[in-house]
């Protein structure tokens, strides 16, 4: 499901609505734009409302809309983009009063993810997402549509079309899942290989230099592009880090806020790898205003994805490119436990090395005395039990 072609003219939309930070906003608006040329879009306008709420059944006014149509024709866009989560009806409602394609933000990230699958498992988690994108919109595109259907070789009579079409994609979603799983399983089986080896995951807003951190500390060559979801693969390296010894390191999928629920839940078994690190390289792009915002956004997701216990170790990348010295202060004094380094620095890969080997150092003593304490009271237990008569 590719949304846009090469250079397709598109006008970006948003809704400030009343209980929206405007700085978050801003944000939505920068990252949207990013998305959109990243899908290989030409933005030719950003249009934004102002509205104490969305509107249920075209998310946006109508005199926007109308607005947004006019721009339409004049531009030659033939697509609109807004950034929200729309409902098929809504969706439907826009396309008729704008008279041209309408994407959702979930819609063009999918895009994005599309087109940048790789490999078997990214390529069936993807088309996984694009299932459930599918499964909800049926109701609304076959309201038009109210004949039977029976007959040799298909459901029994009585059916509806909508409801033989929602069985087909509720089977390709089970057979997506299967499919999933047993990727899954072979995954675990390697990992069962390199059980004694430690484990570091490199995990973090998307386009913050992860992939060019990976390269710098174990001397690969992950794919680097200054794009947004340059990669959904997650790449594996291995490393040797002095006083430890060998150590693998994983890249895994970048993070953005209002990621969509069922993307997340599809490229769960990709960002797995994070919940069963023994540390995790929290990188943030030291350049970036938002900094504080995206941060907040790892945070969550490393929540959902069960692994906000794991120890971590935060990493500003791109301080080259902080030339402003109030901007350093800041980051020092917001992030006193963090690196300040540039994935293109020897001397800041060392001491990002130095500062896994102290983590895994914490995490071995950590693991010796939980060991201890289990061992002592299960011990205790033993001992208090009466034998048995």
């Amino acid at each position: 499901m590719h949304t846009a072609s090469l250079h397709e003219k598109v006008i970006l939309a948003g809704l400030l609505t009343s209980d929206t930070e405007q700085r978050l906003f801003a944000e939505d608006m920068h990252e949207m734009r990013l998305l959109a040329t990243t899908a290989g879009a030409s933005v030719a306008a950003e249009v934004i409302q102002k509205r104490d709420r969305p509107l249920a059944s075209t998310f946006m006014g109508p005199g926007k809309l109308e607005e947004i149509k006019a721009m339409m024709e004049e531009s030659g866009a033939k697509t609109l983009i807004i950034d929200a989560s729309l409902s098929p009806g809504q969706m439907r409602n826009i396309e008729e009063i704008v008279e041209g394609k309408v994407i959702d933000r979930g819609q063009l990230i999918l895009d994005i993810f599309a087109r940048h699958a790789r490999t078997n498992e990214a390529r069936v988690q993807v088309e996984l997402a694009q299932m459930r994108t599918l499964y909800p919109r049926l109701t609304h595109a076959w309201t038009h549509f109210s004949q039977q259907v029976g007959g040799i070789g298909t459901v029994g009579p009585g059916e509806k079309q909508l409801e033989v079409d929602r069985r087909l994609v509720q089977k390709k979603i089970s057979d997506l899942e299967k499919r999933l799983e047993k990727i899954e399983s072979d995954r675990r089986v390697q990992r069962k290989s390199r059980r004694d080896i430690y484990k570091a995951a490199l995990v973090g807003y998307t386009n913050v230099g992860k992939s060019s951190l990976l390269n710098g500390l174990c001397r690969s060559n992950a794919v680097v592009e200054d794009k947004l979801f340059a990669t959904l693969d997650t790449s594996t390296r291995r490393s040797f880090i002095p006083g430890i010894g060998p150590i693998v390191i994983s890249d895994t999928v970048g993070f953005l806020r209002k990621l969509p629920h069922h993307l997340v839940a599809s490229f769960r078994s990709t960002m797995s790898v994070a919940s069963e690190a023994s540390v995790l390289l929290v990188v943030m792009d030291a350049s970036s205003e938002w900094t504080d915002e995206q941060y907040e956004t790892v945070k969550t997701v490393l929540t959902m994805l069960g692994a906000e216990a794991i120890p971590r170790l935060l990493i500003l990348n791109k301080a080259d490119l902080v030339t402003d010295p109030f901007t350093r202060k800041r980051l020092t004094l917001a992030y006193p436990e963090a690196l300040l380094v540039s994935a293109f620095s020897k001397e800041d890969l060392l001491q990002v090395k130095e500062r896994i080997a102290g983590a895994v150092q914490t995490f071995d003593r950590e693991k010796q005395m939980a060991e201890i304490i289990a061992g002592r009271t299960k011990r205790l237990t033993v001992d208090r039990d009466p034998p048995s008569a």
